[in-house]
């Protein structure tokens, strides 16, 4: 029985978990994401779509043998540290920290990347989806971004 039960949990364990798009940009707001370095939450929301799918096991390997790791999609080569390859790891911590359902390292991470100079559009899929009208995003959640 305890085997059964197992494997009924084990999918759930491998795709980590998947927020509701409100339900992550509360948390977002909750964390000082809102107007962090002049990034509106709206950016925020729509950046970890379009990386993640608000996903916090998200995974992707690259071409040049970096990973990106996490709901923010946060690069090997520069921010965190996988042992796979020489690293910057500006944000001091180990890649598989940015993979728990608990987003906090997560959170700091990004705050860190998006003090880096290129700001929030050191994300791909921020400047290829969300550089122009993203208020969008906050539809329907109850929240308003002072940074619009």
């Amino acid at each position: 029985m305890r085997i059964l039960v197992f494997l009924l949990l084990a999918p759930v364990l491998v795709h980590g978990r998947v927020f509701e798009r409100c339900q992550w940009a509360r948390m977002l707001k909750a964390y000082g994401m809102d107007g962090y370095r002049d990034v509106s939450l709206a950016d925020w929301v729509c950046l970890t779509q379009w990386e993640s799918g608000f996903n916090t096991q998200a995974v992707n390997h690259n071409r040049d043998r970096s990973t990106d790791y996490g709901i923010f999609q946060i690069n090997s080569r520069w921010w965190c540290d996988d042992s796979q390859i020489h690293t910057a790891n500006g944000c001091r911590i180990k890649c598989s920290q940015l993979l728990s359902d608990d987003v906090r390292t997560a959170i700091s991470c990004a705050k860190r990347v998006v003090m880096d100079p290129q700001g929030i559009a050191a994300w791909v899929g921020w400047r290829l989806h969300c550089q122009n009208n993203v208020s969008h995003y906050l539809d329907g959640c109850g929240l308003n971004s002072s940074f619009l």
